[in-house]
């Protein structure tokens, strides 16, 4: 077994006067021991996919496995191999800390000279707070209590949806070394976030969902390898009116009077030779700069609705 989560033309339609397709067949292998991005506008179908794996949604058809437990055959065993971070902050507010993840994990069955207790709430950094009640604690001690509950059987699978939502620099730090510190231990985790950049950083494969469908999952490097584009930014030290005639054969645009963009190509364009042309034109450069390809652009291009652009 290679894929921690593997889902096979999976649909999910909610019914109603107008029954709407949530999922649209969809195919997905998540390796084990990734950090796998599952990114993807809102209503894409993210929260479906996920709480049909953790058991809560039931899928229309198609079939799903969590390490390799088919979650209709076993759903017991598939259950088990999962731990979920939900988006909502949602708990009993007079549990403590300390009770909240005894109670949870007597729930998952595990033995009491086994549970974790003590462990999960120092690496989240909550021991403090073990006996306060959980309606005392900030957003973020929340956010981090909830990654030690999803925790406390031990799953091979851990799934944070949207974990930094509301959560200060600081504390988001704090969490995402405890998750890198798990994934180094060999937990496999799919993260859902609306930060770019986290996952860009973070995650060594992404795969979007946009309107119930997998529009790609790759590698990181391979997909923010589609737009070979890069900018480079020439700021100038003394104000023109126009592109120099000798630039005339790069895309180049005057941001403003004093900055001048040009658009390569990674593959086909020569970086030497544009920056032989500026210096031939005449053009004093304070400043060098260079924008290059992240997720954003990605995201947006393969989420951007068609129609929009049209009626624009």
């Amino acid at each position: 077994m290679s894929s921690a989560i593997s889902v096979k033309a999976l649909e999910k339609v909610y019914g109603g006067a107008v029954p709407k397709r949530a999922l649209k067949g969809i195919d997905l292998d998540i390796p084990q021991g990734s950090m796998f991005g599952l990114l993807g506008p809102n209503g894409a179908g993210k929260s479906t996919f996920i709480n049909i794996l953790a058991g809560l949604v039931n899928k229309t058809s198609g079939t799903a496995r969590v390490w390799g437990h088919d979650i209709d055959a076993n759903p017991r065993n598939a259950r088990a191999s999962i731990g979920v971070v939900p988006q909502e902050l949602v708990f009993d507010a007079f549990f403590t800390p300390y009770e909240m993840l005894e109670v949870q994990a007597g729930m998952y069955g595990v033995p009491k000279a086994e549970r974790r207790t003590e462990e999960l709430l120092k690496a989240v950094h909550l021991w403090d707070k073990r006996d306060a009640y959980s309606r005392t604690l900030s957003g973020g001690m929340k956010r981090r209590l909830l990654v030690a509950k999803a925790m406390v059987h031990t799953p091979p699978v851990l799934i944070l949806d949207e974990p930094t939502a509301g959560v200060d620099i600081e504390l988001r730090q704090l969490l995402w070394d405890y998750v890198r510190s798990m994934h180094k231990r060999g937990t496999t985790i799919v993260l859902t976030t609306h930060y770019l950049e986290e996952a860009q950083e973070l995650c060594d494969t992404i795969a979007i969902i946009n309107h119930g469908e997998v529009v790609c999952s790759e590698p990181t490097g391979q997909l923010l390898a589609r737009i070979d584009e890069k900018e480079i930014l020439f700021d100038l030290d003394s104000p023109i009116d126009e592109v120099p005639a000798d630039l005339a054969q790069f895309r180049v645009r005057l941001v403003t009077p004093t900055r001048l963009s040009v658009q390569i190509s990674r593959e086909s364009d020569d970086v030497g030779a544009v920056l032989s042309a500026v210096a031939g034109s005449g053009l004093q450069v304070r400043d060098l700069s260079t924008n290059e390809t992240d997720l954003e652009d990605i995201f947006l291009q393969l989420t951007r609705d068609p129609n929009a652009d049209e009626a624009a």
